[in-house]
This record gives C-alpha cells, sequence and structure tokens, in this order.
C-alpha cells in the first residue's frame, strides 16, 4: 500500500506532473487551447532535465507566446486550412520550436540557477530567511491570486523540491492573512464597513482559512489603497514571523489542512494570527466610517 501511494503521488506520479500541467495551462492561458500541448511538452522537457518550476513557468511562457507568434505568421495561408490550424500547425510547429528551444537554451542554465538556488536555500538562516519571508509574504497579498502571488507561490514549491521547507510556510501564512485580516476589521470595526460587506468579510473567515487569498479581492477593489498597504504589511509580517519561528512545511498547499504538518503548529498559528491583527487594525484605523 505504501508503494502504491508512493507511485500514485511520488516523484514519477503526480507530483512530477506538477511541471507539465503549470506550463500547459499557462501557455493556454495565453493562447488558448492551441497553446496546451507545446506548452506540456516545454514543462515535460524541463521537468526531465531538473529545470524544475522555474523551467516550466519559462516553459509556459515561452510556449504561449510561440503560438501566438505562429498565428501571425499562418494567417496568411488560405482561408481553406483554416480547420487544421489549431488542431495541426499550431500545436505540431508549437512543440517543435518550443521544444528545440527549452533543449538547446533553455533547460541547461535554468538547472544550474537550479542548483544555485537549492545550495542558497540550503544556507538560508538568521536575517536572511527572515528578510526573505518578509518578501515572500508581501507578494503574496501585493496582487491577490495574481502574477506576484502566483510567483511567491511558485518560488514556494520550488523551494519545497529543493528541500528547504521554510519558503513555503511563509508563502501559505502571507496568503492567509489579507482574508483573514479583513474579516477581523468587519468584526471589530463595524461602523467602518457596510452591511454587504461585513457579511462578505465574515465569509473571508473560511477563505482565509482555506488559503484562498481571492477573497480579499472585492474589499481591494473597493478601496484599493487602505486594502493593499494594510494586507502587505500583514502579510509580510506573518510571513517574516513564520521564518523567524523556523517553520517548515513539506505540502504544497496551505490552509488549515496543512497545519498539522507543520513543525511548530502553534508557533505557525501565531505568526499568521499576529500578521492578520495587524491586518485588522492598519485597516480598522484607516478607513473611514460608513456614513
Amino acid at each position: 500500500i505504501a508503494k502504491a501511494l508512493s507511485d500514485i503521488g511520488g516523484g514519477n506520479g503526480a507530483f512530477f506532473l506538477l511541471i507539465p500541467v503549470l506550463a500547459g495551462f499557462i501557455a493556454s492561458s495565453i493562447a488558448d487551447r492551441p497553446g496546451f500541448a507545446p506548452g506540456m511538452v516545454g514543462g515535460l522537457l524541463a521537468a526531465q532535465a531538473n529545470a524544475g518550476f522555474l523551467g516550466g513557468l519559462i516553459a509556459g511562457f515561452l510556449a504561449g507566446y510561440v503560438v501566438l507568434l505562429l498565428r501571425k505568421l499562418f494567417s496568411k495561408l488560405p482561408q481553406t486550412l483554416d480547420g487544421i490550424k489549431p488542431v495541426l500547425l499550431y500545436p505540431v510547429f508549437g512543440m517543435l520550436i518550443t521544444g528545440f528551444i527549452m533543449i538547446f537554451l533553455v533547460n541547461e542554465p535554468v538547472t544550474a540557477i537550479n542548483t544555485g538556488l537549492t545550495n542558497w536555500l540550503q544556507g538560508l538562516s538568521g536575517t536572511n530567511a527572515i528578510f526573505l519571508g518578509l518578501i515572500l509574504g508581501g507578494m503574496m497579498a501585493v496582487d491577490m491570486g495574481g502574477p506576484l502571488n502566483k510567483a511567491a507561490f511558485t518560488f514556494g514549491i520550488a523551494a519545497i523540491e529543493a528541500s528547504s521547507f521554510g519558503p513555503h510556510a511563509a508563502v501559505m501564512a502571507g496568503g492567509m492573512v489579507p482574508p483573514l485580516g479583513i474579516a477581523l476589521a468587519t468584526t471589530f470595526f463595524k461602523s467602518k464597513f457596510s452591511e454587504t460587506e461585513r457579511k462578505s468579510g465574515f465569509t473571508n473567515y473560511f477563505m482565509g482559512a482555506s488559503f484562498i487569498t481571492e477573497g480579499a479581492i472585492p474589499f481591494a477593489a473597493a478601496d484599493p489603497l487602505r486594502v493593499i498597504v494594510s494586507s502587505v504589511i500583514g502579510s509580510a509580517t506573518a510571513g517574516a514571523l513564520s521564518m523567524a519561528f523556523r517553520v517548515t512545511l513539506p505540502a504544497p498547499h496551505g490552509g488549515i489542512f496543512v497545519i498539522p504538518l507543520v513543525n511548530h503548529p502553534f508557533r505557525y498559528l501565531l505568526a499568521i494570527l499576529i500578521g492578520a491583527l495587524i491586518t485588522a487594525l492598519i485597516l480598522g484605523i484607516w478607513k473611514k466610517k460608513q456614513k
């Protein structure tokens, strides 16, 4: 049974698929469905070359923009060939071009960068570790599910791949703080929020506990300066405290579901709570009363 579980989720199973799937969906988000296969192949080549998640990210963006370029190049073909473009021309030429670039230009230098990253992460300690946690935590709250958030999250997973489990703990803490902080603010500073916002704020308790940073987006859209600044400060604090407390997380996700897997669960919960309280206090004091 143990071997079966390892085969399903281990290095040759689900975990190995993470990089190709990541690259495939990045490519499809850029070039729609024709970009998916080239992205998957580029990600697979990155995984096989030990280029890690950084290689997968590059493969996804590369494949997506290669397919967009092919669309422009093939736009001059006769209209009768339009039917075979998305099912034959784009995927085949996209895979070829992406594959050649990954093999001959990308994989080797990125693998070297990954080796350097691994050595750096394993040597992190003291002030350097706390500063890294500060940056990663803050990045999770800047765009709440956008590119910077995903970049920090991907860095955390790459750190897990490098057998360094502290950075992803900081990432998870930073991602939980914005919705939790907003939920606390709507609870303790009720006069600063409308009735609709207070109801949405209560929902954010569950979203924050589930590591869904996007729960803070409606509040950030309505009042971007106050919400984003207070969230970034709270998240950065939580990330820095997580690294200062030497918390480690081996699971590539977050929320209360993985708290039992961290090495210091009470310290970790304290870091998240302090970050959320800081966000709630800054937002609650800064925000104007509702008329």
